[in-house]
């Protein structure tokens, strides 16, 4: 029990020791912007405003004045956001200085006796196992969004999911120290995720049990499933993720060709090594610098003899325009990380870069704040054509031979085309200057700000040569000068990216990534229920396509037996293609607004009268009466039961007469009557075997009836008698509708009488 009291007294004093260290080197943001810890948002913000006016370089004279500035900058984005704001308040420290020294955090006070818990009869090692280890690097949400997922475009992130209470992750503690120490030095980052805590996170990741090893690269996520235990497969594991020909194999054959694609604006790297394989060191270096530099590996002994290097150790070779020679070379039996980025960093560039996008601005014309450190860029504007080479050549040669300081004198050329906007804004006002196979000098004060100067004279390649050249110098020389400054002042946007990846690509690698995020989180529990889901899905897209062609194969067959219908039934028609269907309407009071009152101007309707007796007989007649005319969408077609509709019968007829007189209807004679009715314009034409036609035209637009008219077009049925005068024919039933074809021709001709009327009678309701 006493050793139990001395190991809480011991750490109880670390945590102690460690929060008044953290206390003690970190600045007091309230006192940096001199306002009280109770202070507004507003008050805060003014006294920002005035520190920055005061103490901004461009117009402090004092030598920290660019670390002040910086640090009320520092102070005033912690205290502007409230999350910070609170978590300084309460614990002193920042999100940032829990990234930066998380070995200070105090999450360790809630479990103070995490050591003495006792696995398989035995104490915890303190210095392996212990989950503190695990705390030191641990992360949030907020810092993986804000700062990892940026980090991993350049640096590859090895992310440890754990919790408190997971024996496993204790008993991994000391494999993943082990792969901290060996992947730190080649350029792996590491963090640590508590899953418990940050629950969304792991979601997110796909991390489903832990421990769990991730690997971040440019954004995406690779979930690694075998135990960290084995520190060549996690290796070998991570070779496998990075970018598909990052370090493409080089032989005799393709070598010239990699060597003399600088035109990317890409510094070329050959790397010789004394071992076939690709070492890790040179994946992760390449990635953070395959921006500027592209990385190819000898494949061949006879690329070691051509450059005269020792097969038994590494060489990397870097490579601008001058593809004969390499400009910078190291070589070393195994060589350092820090080694190579030294080198690589000093000679990312070209000897004539293209400004390409606003990064490659950045580092080659970086922003100063002071006149006597100012740094001149020299850029030839061409357009990206190969006529315009030998000016780019001649230009690059001459910034080669170029006789002052290269660190403050940085030559370059641009796209004029690419470059519009940038360009377009380097032009004083008032003047017409045509930029092509120009030289501007620029100076950039601010990230927008921009002091330039256009050289009189264009870039010669032939005789002039030596005079521009010299022109150059002594301008370049003047303007180096302290105190001379620019003739011009502009503001610019940032360069366009040439190099950005366009929507097509972009879509299709984000699609490759999610599939194959998708593969790898596709374990042995999730492996059946995945084929389960594919199964069904397959089984109901067959039975649906099977479905789909019985449906068709049915509607094929009744196709084909109306139209073979339809041939029989018209002997002149040869065509055995379905033919659109004719349609009778029985009219009725529901039917009625439809078929007459409410139809659209231009349509008719075709109504047959008869009764029940006579149906037999006239539908089939009728129907093929008016079959050819079934494609006129302007017509519809009916019947009517005299017995149903005799008193709408009665008064239509009895509207269209001039005299008003009672009629009386045998209904028996109207059956076989053929109305057609105008809704909109009102009015109709009459069809019947016995009904004559006398029309005498009084002018050119208006008829007019006599009175023999007005007795005969009381048309048939006006008499109640039963039988029919002897002087009349006798017709039969079947009969009645013979002359319809040819009335029909002559309604469409416009020849048959129209009876107008001032109104549409009520159908009676039955």
């Amino acid at each position: 029990m006493t050793w139990v009291l001395k190991r809480v007294v011991l750490q109880i004093c670390l945590i102690f020791y460690l929060f008044i260290g953290v206390l003690s080197e970190l600045g007091n943001p309230y006192e940096i912007l001199g306002v009280h810890r109770k202070a507004s948002q507003q008050e805060i913000k003014q006294a920002y405003k005035q520190l920055a006016k005061r103490w901004h370089p461009d117009k402090s004279k004092s030598s920290n004045a660019e670390d002040r500035f910086i640090e009320i900058t520092q102070a005033y984005e912690l205290l502007s956001d409230s999350d910070r704001r609170s978590l300084y308040d309460k614990k002193g420290i920042t999100e940032d200085d829990f990234y930066k020294r998380p070995e200070r955090q105090s999450y360790f006070t809630q479990h103070p006796f995490d050591d003495l818990f006792v696995h398989s009869g035995a104490h915890f090692n303190f210095q392996e196992n212990d989950i503190m280890f695990f705390h030191k690097l641990s992360i949030t949400s907020k810092q993986y969004d804000k700062k990892i997922v940026p980090k991993s475009e350049k640096v590859p992130y090895v992310l440890f999911f754990y919790t408190d209470w997971c024996f496993p992750c204790l008993q991994s503690a000391p494999y993943f120290r082990k792969l901290v120490d060996n992947l730190e030095p080649l350029g792996i980052e590491f963090a640590t995720v508590h899953s418990t805590r940050e629950p969304n996170l792991s979601r997110r990741l796909n991390v489903h049990a832990l421990p769990c090893l991730v690997l971040l690269l440019d954004g995406n996520v690779y979930v690694y499933k075998e135990t960290i235990t084995n520190a060549g497969k996690i290796i070998e594991f991570i070779k496998s993720k990075f970018p598909y020909k990052l370090i493409p194999r080089l032989n005799e054959e393709n070598l010239e060709g990699f060597l003399d694609g600088w035109k990317d604006n890409r510094v070329r790297g050959l790397i010789l090594p004394s071992k076939q394989n690709i070492k890790l060191r040179y994946l992760v270096t390449a990635y953070h610098f395959r921006p500027r530099v592209a990385f190819g590996i000898a494949d061949s002994d006879e690329i070691h003899s051509q450059f005269q290097v020792p097969p038994d150790m590494d060489t990397i070779l870097l490579f601008n325009e001058n593809i004969s020679s390499p400009m910078a070379s190291i070589t070393i039996k195994d060589i350092p990380t820090s080694t190579l980025h030294n080198i690589i960093s000093s000679n990312q560039y070209l000897a004539l870069p293209r400004l390409s996008s606003q990064n490659v601005l950045e580092g080659l014309c970086p922003c100063e704040w002071n006149k006597p450190r100012k740094r001149l860029c020299v850029v030839l504007v061409t357009d990206e054509s190969s006529v315009h080479d030998p000016h780019r050549q001649s230009f690059m040669e001459y910034a080669l031979k170029f006789p002052y300081n290269v660190e403050r004198v940085r030559f370059a050329y641009i796209y004029h085309k690419k470059q519009a906007s940038f360009i377009n804004a380097l032009t004083p006002n008032g003047e017409a200057i045509e930029p092509l196979l120009r030289i501007v000098v620029f100076w950039r004060r601010d990230t927008s700000l921009v002091r330039y100067e256009w050289m009189p004279a264009k870039w010669e390649i032939e005789s002039k040569l030596n005079n521009t050249g010299a022109k150059l110098v002594e301008s370049i020389a003047q303007l180096l000068k302290a105190t001379e400054s620019l003739s011009y002042e502009a503001y610019v946007t940032d360069l366009f990216d040439e190099h950005a990846i366009g929507l097509i690509k972009k879509t299709f690698t984000r699609v490759s990534h999610f599939l194959e995020s998708v593969y790898e989180s596709l374990g042995k529990e999730q492996i059946l229920p995945a084929f389960s889901v594919l199964g069904t899905i397959l089984f109901i897209l067959a039975i649906g396509y099977l479905m789909a062609y019985l449906v068709e194969k049915e509607e094929a067959d009744i196709k084909k037996q109306k139209a073979n219908a339809n041939s029989r039934n018209n002997n002149n028609n040869t065509n055995s293609s379905y033919q659109p269907e004719l349609r009778l309407h029985d009219l009725r009071s529901e039917k009625y607004n439809g078929l007459v009152r409410l139809l659209k101007p231009g349509c008719r309707t075709v109504l047959l009268i008869l009764d029940m007796q006579s149906r037999q007989q006239l539908i089939p007649r009728f129907h093929k009466a008016v079959w050819p005319y079934r494609k006129n969408k302007t017509l519809n077609f009916a019947y009517m039961y005299i017995e149903r509709g005799l008193s709408w019968y009665k008064e239509l007829l009895q509207l269209s007469l001039f005299e008003e007189r009672e009629l009386n209807i045998n209904p028996r004679n109207c059956v076989g009557t053929v109305l057609v009715l105008n809704g909109h314009r009102r009015y109709f034409c009459v069809f019947h075997a016995k009904h004559k036609e006398n029309v005498q035209r009084v002018s050119r637009n208006v008829t007019k009836l006599t009175e023999k008219d007005c007795e005969s077009g009381a048309f048939i049925g006006f008499n109640s008698d039963e039988s029919e005068s002897e002087s009349d024919p006798v017709l039969l039933q079947g009969d009645l509708l013979d002359g319809l074809p040819n009335w029909l021709d002559r309604l469409f001709e416009g020849s048959t009488q129209r009876y107008h009327i001032n109104y549409w009678p009520e159908f009676p309701i039955k």
